[in-house]
């Protein structure tokens, strides 16, 4: 088949973060299939354009065998709400003219994956346009999730939202969603018939955790990092008002007379402030660093005893499966989990880790003390969890399921 994939956050080559769909496309030219993606300029925690891209609206890159389109996003993306909202609409207005225009030859199948939201109406538009099936993902329930972390507040751009996902999702030949709970609430709440919808989550990337845990010196990389001596216990991810890392702080602040460091490994739009809370508050044991190259996380994380994965105290969250959770079970790492609903029921399904409630920092205090008391209940989780996720989560077989999903949409229509 030949696919296009619109997807505003599609990564550059060794950029860090979640790579699920750079994973997914390399299976899949692997496989045969020819891929071509529209991506933005812009990193989801990126301040500005990187030098390349300043000045232009487009730019044709290879990343292996995967041919990208790197379309314009505005660099007032991550300036405030307002830049964020326009930040999505320039790259719905350029992934539009580059699906028309840019990318040529017949596809079989556009892929659209959100948030954001309204980027599926360019694949809707280019899926009418170019005579091809459209198949839609949902990576977090938009705009629920924006609207109860108060991201959202406009009426008027809420009103919007509701109707752009309603439009979108009768559109769709086919929905992907990534948890259980997103498949409940498409089916019961939203009225998505149940033949529209799959699910194929996130997974763990044992491409690379499988090389290090064969091949890594823990101890080097931890003198090196000054982490010895430390009970490590590591958050990847973004610094955003959603993840509210200021529980974390707090919880390091109950933790310092122990030897607990939290190390947040990242970037966001709240980080600067987090960064000067610790100062003013003088947290010793809480350490921010840059965010850093994927394979490199996972040396932080194999130098950790812990994986957090946290989130605000918000309904809409107990639908979302952290992606960085999977990371951490790839790892054999325990998780610190701060986030309800399916993510804790995942934790406690693969016996992974603990879950502890969001922004409670006397059970953040209790919890990890048990932990500091018991090294062989790290080892005991670490290892549960990466079977449980050799075994349910592999993203090679999941990338495989997924595109014999889509080829049976394209030979139907």
């Amino acid at each position: 088949m030949n696919i296009l994939l619109i997807h505003q956050y599609f990564l550059e080559e060794n950029d860090p973060g979640g790579s699920r769909w750079n994973e997914f496309t390399r299976v899949w030219t692997e496989q045969g299939h020819t891929v071509t993606v529209l991506g933005g300029m812009m990193h989801y925690n990126g301040k500005e354009k990187i030098a390349e891209y300043k000045g232009k609206h487009f730019v044709k890159k290879q990343q292996g065998a995967v041919t990208v389109w790197r379309c314009h996003v505005s660099e007032a993306y991550n300036k405030h709400f307002i830049g964020r909202l326009w930040g999505y609409f320039s790259f719905m207005f350029s992934s539009l003219y580059a699906g028309l225009f840019k990318a040529k030859g017949k596809f079989d199948v556009v892929i659209v994956t959100s948030p954001p939201l309204f980027v599926g109406a360019s694949g809707y538009l280019i899926s009418r346009l170019r005579r091809m099936p459209f198949v839609f993902e949902v990576r977090d329930l938009w705009p629920e999730s924006a609207i109860d972390t108060g991201v959202l507040t406009n009426k008027l751009v809420i009103k919007l939202a509701y109707w752009v996902e309603a439009f979108i999702y009768k559109r769709a030949a086919l929905i992907n969603v990534l948890t259980p709970a997103f498949y409940t609430a498409l089916r019961e709440k939203k009225g998505i018939p149940e033949n529209k919808l799959i699910q194929i989550s996130n997974a763990s990337d044992f491409s690379l955790s499988e090389k290090l845990l064969n091949d890594f010196d823990r101890e080097a990389f931890r003198k090196e990092h000054d982490l010895d001596g430390r009970f490590v216990i590591t958050y990847v991810g973004a610094h955003g008002v959603a993840n509210y890392l200021e529980q974390l702080l707090d919880a390091g602040e109950a933790l310092a007379d122990t030897n607990v460091l939290f190390l947040l490994i990242g970037q966001g739009m709240e980080k600067d402030r987090l960064m000067k809370m610790a100062q003013g508050r003088k947290i010793a044991n809480v350490r921010f660093l840059d965010s850093v190259p994927k394979a490199e996380v996972f040396r932080y994380i194999l130098a950790s005893e812990m994986g957090a994965s946290v989130l605000k105290r918000v309904d809409t969250f107990k639908t979302v499966y952290s992606n960085k959770t999977f990371d951490y079970m790839s790892c054999k790492r325990p998780i610190l989990m701060a986030i309800d609903g399916v993510s804790r029921g995942l934790v406690e399904a693969a016996g992974a880790g603990v879950y502890v409630e969001p922004e409670n920092i006397g059970e953040y205090n209790r919890i990890i003390r048990l932990y500091l008391n018991d090294p062989a209940r790290i080892v005991k989780e670490g290892e549960s969890g990466y079977k449980f996720a050799k075994e349910n989560f592999d993203r090679e077989v999941l990338a495989k399921k997924y595109i014999d999903y889509i080829s049976k949409i394209v030979r139907r229509k």
